[in-house]
């Protein structure tokens, strides 16, 4: 064990045994250039370092290739570290890992069948007049990547309680936006909304994946609303009506 310690005590020589422990198996030339050292100061080292078992040493041909044996580094760490500081360390680790790790935001998906063919899905997400049938407010935009959409009362007022901005467009497949208070952008921070229109035989199944809700009051609000507003499409498009009664009008701009 003196002599791991000794061995483990020059920063050159523990360059090697990373230069080993990424590449297991060098020549001596190989390990010369690669740590830019003398072959006189890498012989030495080695030889420190097989001295003190952390290296084996395979002679082929005319070459000597050197091997990592990690060994005695393990049997440093069973007699030195565990007994004494592994619990602490291992809590403490965790700890660094959890704070330095960002705060999971609450998400929401929501699946329905529509009778309806993939265009029509799309057209009624993206129409002024069908949205404002369904959602009770127009979704307004040229829907173009980067474009601005305004959340537009119906009342003709030209009043936006909502919006966002494109963030992807494939019709009639996928639409992805964020969804905050009007005239919000798309900053690291904003709700982001996407519905995937996929084909289900004779049906389709629309997947609505809300994500990055800034709290779990937000996250109740949204799972009462999605599915409301996805049961008054749902109705739109296979009835021609909406709901007798919609259960609940969902803004952009409250908190979805």
């Amino acid at each position: 064990m003196d002599r791991v310690f000794k061995a483990l005590a020059d920063p050159s020589r523990r360059r090697l045994l990373d230069s080993l422990r990424e590449e297991n198996g060098q020549t001596l030339g190989r390990l010369c250039s690669r740590l830019d050292m003398t072959r006189q100061s890498v012989t030495q080292h080695l030889d420190v370092l097989a001295e003190a078992n952390l290296i084996s040493t395979v002679r082929r041909g005319r070459e000597r290739w050197h091997y990592l044996n990690p060994v005695p580094i393990h049997e440093l760490q069973q007699r030195w570290i565990s007994p004494f500081e592994e619990p602490r360390l291992r809590t403490l680790d965790a700890i660094r890992r959890h704070a330095e790790e960002p705060p999971m935001k609450p998400s929401f998906v929501y699946v329905t069948y529509i009778h309806a063919t993939p265009e029509r899905v799309w057209e009624a997400l993206t129409s002024a007049d069908l949205t404002g049938d369904f959602w009770g407010h127009s979704n307004v935009s040229d829907w173009q990547p980067g474009s601005p959409w305004e959340h537009r009362r119906t009342d003709g007022s030209g009043i936006a309680d909502g919006g966002g901005v494109v963030l992807e467009a494939d019709p009639p497949t996928r639409l992805v936006m964020t969804f905050g208070e009007a005239g919000s952008g798309a900053g690291p921070d904003a709700s982001t909304v996407t519905f995937l229109v996929e084909p289900h035989h004779e049906i389709v199944r629309l997947t609505v994946t809300h994500e990055n809700l800034p709290s779990a009051e937000d996250a109740d609000l949204v799972s009462a609303g999605w599915p409301a507003v996805m049961a008054n499409l749902k109705s739109l498009l296979e009835t021609g009506r909406v709901l007798p009664q919609a259960p609940w009008e969902m803004h952009a701009g409250e908190r979805a």
